[in-house]
């Protein structure tokens, strides 16, 4: 008599866990979980069950509660990530040579300032809160490639790799932003404790240490002093990420920055990503019309649709104009028209810089703003990049 039972969940096979990790490293992929995710939150938080989306989110885990865990947590994972990319960008990548690395330079720093004054100049005229000046200053990197993925298949790869220099220095701009402008009090002890981990940290990479019995507990201690420090903790996976090694030694085939991020992107952008934006994104929509007349939606709004598309382009053609500096011959202006209104997706680090600015019904009118913003934003750049699509691929 067979006494088998069938399993409800089998055990995945190396074959299907491999096929759903490489979908997931997928910018496209990675791009439509978080919307989706985010989705989910607005209707929920819109719903007659709005009042457990709360408490869900007020629910206390251990010494936070899942928003914090989320936005704390989670959103570390995604800046080591970052950080990842940026050092691998400084060292082997585009930003190697700052020459090359100018315009787009130039441009994301633009772009981070001119979102700014927008939303500082809104606000000093129509008497609003300036807290919030960093909230369009931020271009998400997943949403962004996600959509040039989706629409820009026979675009030039140099657009590709232009945005993705541009956004990385654009995160790094508003990390800095972040620990300079937001961090409202500053406990020396843990934040010493944290520097010292970071050198054992930056240690164990020079003498080419690999266990994870090492890594773990140390990047859960760095991570856990830097919170108590009063710097915002998601700034503990960039210093991991900048601490990482990225070249190659004699006989390797990856550095343990590529195999990272190569392990750990599924991770984030299946889980951590869409878990802060399901706990960050729950927004209640209210206030009608009088929405458009609060000062602080008008500059998130302004900030992301007009700011970021002349800040970019603004900054890109005048280093053209004033430097040898120039784009790439397969680029043409039209194209950086598309991706300067592109750069205004500001979803993930926006969100977090709202939740940093402002709570209550502040806080949600400039969450609103902010998806409201990165939305149009995405819509319009990529009916422009569509179109210069099939200008590329005709022969």
């Amino acid at each position: 008599m067979n006494t088998s039972r069938r399993l409800i969940f089998p055990t995945q096979t190396p074959g299907e866990t491999t096929f759903v990790g490489e979908m997931l490293r997928k910018e496209t992929v990675g791009g439509s979980v978080v919307l989706v995710a985010a989705a989910i939150a607005v209707v929920w938080a819109n719903s007659p069950w709005a009042d457990f989306y709360q408490d869900v989110r007020h629910f206390r885990i251990g010494p936070l509660d899942v928003e914090h865990w989320a936005a704390d947590g989670a959103l570390a994972v995604f800046f080591y990530i970052a950080g990842l990319e940026l050092k691998r960008e400084l060292v082997v990548g585009s930003l190697r040579r700052p020459a090359d690395a100018l315009v787009p330079i130039v441009a994301a720093l633009a772009g981070v300032a001119t979102p700014a004054l927008i939303y500082t100049a809104i606000n000093l005229g129509g008497g609003g809160d300036l807290r919030g000046w960093a909230i369009p200053a931020a271009t998400d990197i997943a949403f962004a490639l996600a959509v040039l993925a989706v629409v820009g298949s026979s675009l030039p790869g140099q657009l590709r790799a232009f945005l993705l220099t541009l956004a990385i220095v654009d995160d790094l701009v508003v990390i800095v932003i972040i620990a300079a402008f937001y961090t409202s009090e500053l406990h020396l002890t843990p934040l010493l404790a944290a520097v010292a981990l970071l050198g054992v940290f930056a240690f164990l990479q020079h003498i080419r240490g690999e266990s994870w019995l090492w890594y773990v507990p140390l990047a859960i201690g760095i991570w856990w002093c830097v919170h108590e420090s009063g710097i915002h903790a998601t700034i503990a996976g960039v210093a991991m990420g900048l601490l990482t090694r990225v070249r190659l030694d004699k006989g390797e085939e990856a550095s343990p920055a590529e195999r990272l991020e190569h392990l750990l992107t599924p991770f984030s952008a299946g889980v951590a990503v869409p878990f802060f934006a399901l706990m960050s994104a729950g927004v209640v929509i209210s206030g009608g019309t009088a929405l458009f007349t609060d000062p602080v939606v008008l500059g998130v709004l302004a900030g992301l649709m007009i700011g970021k598309p002349v800040g970019v382009l603004g900054g890109a053609w005048l280093v053209t104009r004033l430097t040898r500096a120039e784009l790439n011959a397969d680029i043409s202006w039209r194209d950086m028209v598309g991706l300067a209104i592109l750069a205004g997706v500001g979803f993930t680090v926006a969100l977090l810089v709202a939740e940093l600015s402002y709570a209550g019904d502040e806080g949600e009118a400039a969450k609103t703003a902010v998806l409201l913003g990165s939305v149009v934003s995405a819509i319009f750049a990529a009916l422009l990049l569509r179109r210069r699509n099939s200008v590329h691929r005709a022969p």
